[in-house]
């Protein structure tokens, strides 16, 4: 005999359904998510209402880490000297490097195309999605169903409301990307991890950059000393940095400017050419029916969910930006083998979502790069931590690339190796830091990373060094003793 259906939220349960789940959004976690599921043979359908690929492909990134390369080409031209080499001043062709950019997008964009995940078993529609029930999605004048619901629809730029900003043709991280012409003058809102990289990349290919900031540094999510080398290097580059600073309102005259509050008080204007807000994301929730099923978003437009990443609804999930916390792509594709897994399997078995190890970075020069715990949140959150250093000027590999610069932090426990968190600043942060992030993930220690051979010269041997710091602080005065009397012996 078949159990009853119990209307959900006073909505009933339709009796057989289309799809075993529903995917929301073609980004990152909306991929990865529609993979999976149709891996593990569910039938899947994902709706995606622009560009498959989601912000990551087309604005985020992908077009970024592009424009990204191209300024450090043009870096690497003007310190030619330090090499020994001749070359001319560097004029970028702004044109010719957007085109580029958008070459790159195109590379890259059959791995998340239509054709790929039909290929795989997923069915693609491309359309507006409206959830209609806990089991229902309205698209292009029909209804689907499943049995599970994943909304993974991204996010988009957060724009202050800062009076006379709506006047503007402001640039966002979204638009940026159709830009012609280089701004002769630069004003970039925002000392996150896209304000500095895209600071920094404009002002490499010649743009007047002022990049202001309200927290007291850049990167406020990094520790202290994280943020002040970062602003050092942006300094001696000539980035003007306005920290402490807050945009109180724009004009729109002659010239175009924004009337700043300085941290002592006094005002300043600053003239630009075209402003760029990097204040951080909000999550895409509009139009997405959310209200009906009674799910609220919160302040940031993010969806809350529990640890099994379900909402209010038990068998409708979010993943990625939408879901937050954390906006990155790596974290979205991560959300998304959870919210898979317990969309279709949650019945038998649920997973909690694990962040325990989740690194990330920020690509300018110098990159950073950071995992686990921080010095700020241990002393926040009362933990003893020890603090372990490896300056980079040291490293034989960064001198020779006449990149010698930066450093490498390790927090573990008074006495123990135990890898509590690691923040690198430096040449190639993000790559030297996943041998930490391995290790953290499996429960490694500092030992094992010193008894493991490193390649020489190259950049990863930070990580030996760096253990090799912490193993000479907690030599035992003891055996040290026992082995000079040892020594002595073996000279009579």
């Amino acid at each position: 005999m078949l159990k009853k259906r119990q209307p959900q939220n006073g909505f009933q349960r339709p009796r057989r359904f289309d799809s075993n789940l529903i995917v929301i959004g073609a980004g990152s976690a909306g991929l990865v998510t529609a993979y999976i599921a149709a891996a593990a043979r569910a039938k899947v359908t994902l709706i995606e209402r622009e560009a498959m690929g989601g912000d990551c492909l087309n604005t985020g990134c992908v077009p970024s880490k592009a424009l990204i390369r191209s300024s450090r080409i043009a870096s690497y031209i003007e310190r030619a000297a330090e090499f020994g080499l001749q070359a001319g001043t560097t004029t970028a062709d702004f044109p010719a490097v957007m085109r580029r950019v958008h070459q790159v997008i195109e590379t890259i964009a059959p791995h998340d195309s239509v054709e790929r995940y039909t290929e795989l078993g997923v069915d693609c529609v491309i359309g507006d999605a409206q959830i209609t029930s806990p089991w229902t999605v309205a698209v292009n004048g029909r209804t689907l169903s499943a049995r599970s619901i994943v909304i993974a629809s991204g996010g988009r730029p957060a724009v202050p409301p800062i009076p006379g900003l709506a006047d503007l043709d402001y640039l966002t991280s979204d638009n940026l990307w159709q830009l012609e012409q280089l701004p002769q003058q630069l004003l970039v809102l925002g000392g996150g991890a896209i304000g500095c990289e895209l600071a920094q990349a404009f002002h490499r290919l010649g743009s007047a950059v002022t990049l202001v900031e309200m927290q007291d540094t850049l990167l406020a999510s990094e520790d202290a000393p994280v943020g002040e080398r970062v602003a050092d290097s942006f300094r001696s580059d000539g980035i003007k940095l306005l920290l402490g600073t807050r945009v109180e309102r724009f004009e729109t005259g002659v010239r175009k400017a924004a009337v700043c509050a300085l941290p002592d008080g006094d005002a300043v204007r600053v003239e630009f050419d075209a402003v760029l807000v990097a204040a951080g994301r909000l999550g895409n929730t509009a139009d997405l029916g959310l209200e009906t099923l009674g799910i609220e978003p919160t302040r940031n437009g993010t969806v809350p969910v529990n640890e099994y990443l379900q909402t209010t609804c038990p068998n409708i999930f979010a993943c990625g930006d939408v879901a937050g916390p954390y906006q990155l792509t790596h974290a979205a594709a991560h959300q998304a083998w959870y919210a898979a897994m317990n969309a279709l399997f949650g019945r038998l078995w649920k997973f909690r979502v694990d962040y325990s190890v989740l690194p990330r970075a920020v690509f300018c020069d110098p990159e950073v790069a950071s995992v686990g715990l921080s010095e700020t949140e241990a002393a926040r959150q009362g933990v003893a931590v020890e603090v372990t250093t490896y300056g980079i000027e040291e490293l034989d590999r960064a001198i020779a690339d006449s990149e010698a610069s930066g450093e490498v932090r390790v927090l573990t426990p008074p006495g123990k190796d135990t890898i509590l968190g690691v923040s690198i600043v430096g040449p190639h942060a993000a790559e030297i830091i996943s041998e930490y992030v391995l290790a953290m993930r499996h429960g490694l220690g500092l030992s094992k990373i010193l008894g493991t051979v490193h390649i020489y010269p190259t950049l990863s041997e930070a990580n030996k060094f760096a253990a090799g710091n912490w193993r000479k602080r907690h030599l035992s005065d003891h055996l040290l003793a026992l082995a000079a009397w040892w020594h002595r012996r073996q000279m009579t």
